[in-house]
């Protein structure tokens, strides 16, 4: 059962939706990131003509959260429009787990404007991540193999 902080956090999301641009999949998704000092940085997908420019609404939370000196999250409220909501893509799910301590998981919490809304985590979402402490065990030392 999700707690009123979260439906509080869902509602941010939802909100966000509405600033979306997205004039070319019209598939707009809004974020709220809340972060380990209990600010709650929020975000939407912002498409472009050239698709590869397009950014989603979790990285663009991410991206304001360490613009702004915070680099811990503790929660994340993606809103979508589609039924059942929408989990974040593989590139936001790596993305995120670029923020995950070892011996953390990130709480993600789906919503759409239906009411529908899914607890999960990133690492259920995610398992298997790429993470710091797999580059640096298959980086080459000196003297190794080239």
């Amino acid at each position: 059962m999700l707690s009123p902080d979260d439906d509080k956090l869902i509602a941010r999301a939802l909100s966000m939706r509405t600033r979306a641009y997205a004039p070319y999949s019209r598939f707009t998704v809004g974020c709220a990131l809340l972060c380990d000092d209990g600010e709650i940085v929020e975000g939407c997908n912002v498409e472009n003509a050239s698709y590869g420019l397009c950014i989603c609404a979790e990285r663009t939370a991410v991206v304001a959260a360490v613009a702004g000196g915070r680099q811990r999250f503790t929660r994340i409220a993606v809103a979508t429009g589609s039924s059942p909501p929408a989990a974040p893509c593989g590139m936001c799910r790596q993305f995120l787990a670029e923020f995950l301590d070892a011996d953390k998981d990130l709480v993600v919490l789906l919503a759409n404007d239906a009411g529908e809304k899914v607890e999960t985590t990133l690492r259920t979402l995610f398992p298997g991540v790429f993470d710091k402490a797999q580059l640096a065990s298959g980086q080459r030392g000196e003297g190794g193999p080239a």
